[in-house]
């Protein structure tokens, strides 16, 4: 895939039903920012709450409203290779232009198998489309390994793309000693992504970003700074948006009659809830995921008056493009009312 920012886009909910005006309006804030692509029905799209109807629309209405405009990635993984070719037939004909694969999770294939019986069937069945793995052990238990990355590439010409959010430098090292410097590795992480584009052993180029769905050019403008090896300029950037990196995984610790506890609230929740707050059409989260604890959303409250005190010009592009007021949204509690749970 191409290098640049990819948003990993948010599924918007409204009575617990996909809102699909709203999603077409993420999507064209998306592209009015310059943003790369666009990722559907990946993690942070819920995809795991998604029923196949749903599934296969939404990434319909992504791929249609992407066309000629910027590219398109549909999230077709499962821990089922017949249901992910399914899927992957179905987004191939929608005329997405790559297909990301997470590896198969709860059921906890070797990395062998993962390559021989998950992406080559993916691969030979759908030769002229982009197929992008995607390395997440955090999540799925399981990890395609950068040896089999490199057998896959040699293999394939169209599994030349990893998303990469293990979370070590040392595999993404790896990878890229495997993988050569042709290979594309794409972070999965806003939080290191300037670390692994800069590291000139990993040199990652580019990443599907989760805080891109609300900072859409200030994320794209830091890649493409890092690309054009302007490393003050992206690092002054990154520091900027450190505070939203940081709202991928909230932890807080909470009072049980039992004593503390560690609450971790994960993507997309903390994004979904300053979303909300920001008045963008985000909706609820589909359960099981839920509300944040009081203490998750003045976290969130915190990382957004640190950024629009120093920073305003990175949430001015939402601030137009929504028509709204950003000061008044995060200064006044009605606008964060019923975001939280009341009690843990």
């Amino acid at each position: 895939m191409r290098a640049g920012c990819y948003t990993a886009i948010i599924t918007p909910f409204t009575d617990d039903s996909v809102d699909y005006s709203g999603l077409e309006k993420l999507v064209d804030f998306q592209i009015k920012n310059g943003i790369t692509g666009i990722l559907a029905v990946g993690t942070t799209g819920e995809s795991p709450t998604l029923n196949w109807n749903e599934h296969y629309r939404v990434i319909q209405e992504i791929a249609n409203n992407t066309k000629n405009k910027c590219l398109c990635i549909a999230g077709t993984g499962s821990n089922n290779t017949d249901e992910t070719l399914s899927a992957s037939e179905h987004a191939v004909k929608a005329g997405v232009d790559g297909i990301l694969l997470v590896d198969p999770y709860y059921n906890g294939p070797s990395s062998l198998e993962i390559r021989k019986e998950y992406v080559e069937p993916v691969a030979a069945e759908f030769p002229e489309t982009q197929i992008i793995p995607y390395v997440i052990p955090g999540r799925t238990g399981a990890q395609l390994l950068p040896e089999d990355l490199a057998i896959l590439a040699e293999k394939f010409k169209n599994v030349r793309t990893v998303k990469e959010a293990t979370g070590s430098l040392e595999n993404m090292k790896r990878t890229r000693q495997c993988c050569g410097k042709d290979y594309t590795i794409l972070s999965g992480d806003d939080a290191i992504t300037f670390d692994m584009m800069a590291d000139p052993e990993i040199n990652a180029e580019g990443v599907i970003s989760v805080i891109s769905n609300i900072v859409p050019k200030a994320a794209t403008d830091m890649v493409n700074l890092l690309n054009q090896g302007d490393i003050a300029e992206a690092k002054a950037l990154a520091t900027a948006l450190k505070p939203f990196f940081n709202l991928v995984t909230v932890k807080t610790l909470e009072n049980t009659p039992y004593g503390i506890v560690t609450c971790r609230a994960r993507n997309p929740l903390a994004v979904k809830t300053l979303m909300n707050i920001l008045g963008m059409p985000a909706g609820i989260c589909r359960r099981p995921l839920g509300k944040m604890t009081q203490k998750g959303v003045e976290t969130v409250l915190s990382a957004v008056r640190q950024v629009q005190s120093i920073n305003p010009e990175i949430l001015a592009p939402a601030a137009e493009f929504f028509n709204i007021d950003i000061e008044e949204r995060i200064q006044t509690p009605g606008y964060w009312e019923g975001l939280s749970y009341l009690e843990y």
